[in-house]
């Protein structure tokens, strides 16, 4: 099911048909560096990634990470979307991109899209986002889209500090210590 578009791109629901894509994805160097391993060794790993995640949000929060296309050929290239964290207050947005597509503009166009999206059509007034400290391209298109760095948070004991953008001023939101 379609749900954005833009000049360049659609961005529809993920569904079992894009376990090779998924798989090819969240196994890249960078998408493990950026965002962590999530443990997707086989076709049917991505398959239950797929049913487990962005599935699953879909049916219980009407949202989640989409499929990301070239309208010119329908070739994935990524996703993009809104999650709902139990760690977070506020649902987050969240995007990876396979390398060849980087620098292209397609995360600022797919992001941007789901930032009006999540504020116009989901009537979210906050939204916030998280990166390894690292991560400055994706901190660049995060201040993009309109988003502001607040602080570090660590999302639970044992996580490594992560970086917490948010769409408004300061946030009173609490998270982790």
């Amino acid at each position: 099911m379609n749900v954005l578009e833009t000049d360049r791109l659609i961005l529809r629901h993920l569904n079992g048909d894009d376990a090779e894509f998924i798989f090819e994805l969240v196994n890249d160097p960078s998408f493990i560096r950026f965002i962590g391993d999530k443990g997707v060794r086989t076709l049917d790993d991505a398959r239950n990634y797929i049913l487990k995640g962005p599935v699953a949000s879909y049916e219980k929060f009407g949202f989640g990470l989409f499929a990301t296309e070239l309208k010119d050929g329908n070739v994935s290239i990524g996703m993009c979307g809104i999650l709902k964290r139990e760690t977070l207050p506020h649902a987050d947005i969240g995007f990876a991109f396979l390398p060849r597509y980087w620098k292209q503009g397609y995360a600022f166009e797919a992001a941007a899209a789901v930032m009006k999206y999540a504020r116009e059509d989901l009537g979210m007034d906050q939204v916030l986002a998280i990166t390894t400290p690292d991560n400055e391209a994706s901190g660049k298109l995060l201040e993009k889209i309109g988003l502001r760095f607040d602080r570090l948070i660590e999302l639970s004991e044992d996580a490594p500090a992560a970086k917490l953008f948010t769409s408004e001023g300061k946030s009173e939101t609490k998270i982790g210590k």
